[in-house]
């Protein structure tokens, strides 16, 4: 069986890597992955930290923080929902 590997975003300070959240149109948070680097690459710039994981292993990481949604292949990136409350910059997905 083909392991399948998701690309997705982190955040990198010294030598801490953590993942990096985001929040769907109606303010919940979830954790994203796409499918090729390139893809993540268009949509978050070169710029953006990333690691890859496997779909049980993104889950694993999320649940532990009351997120249970993933998002595969975002399409847009938006300002964040306003009165959400959230203190770190966060990011709004569409789903296909």
């Amino acid at each position: 069986m083909a392991r399948v590997v998701w690309h997705v975003p982190v955040t990198v300070t010294g030598r801490t890597t953590a993942l990096r959240l985001f929040r769907l149109r109606d303010g919940r948070r979830c954790a994203v992955g796409f499918s090729s680097a390139a893809a993540l690459t268009a949509l978050l710039g070169p710029d953006q930290a990333t690691t890859e994981l496997g779909e049980p292993a993104l889950r694993a990481l999320a649940a532990p923080l009351g997120i249970d949604t993933l998002v595969l292949d975002p399409r847009l990136v938006a300002p964040p929902v306003p009165g959400t409350g959230s203190p770190a910059p966060t990011a709004v997905l569409q789903t296909r």
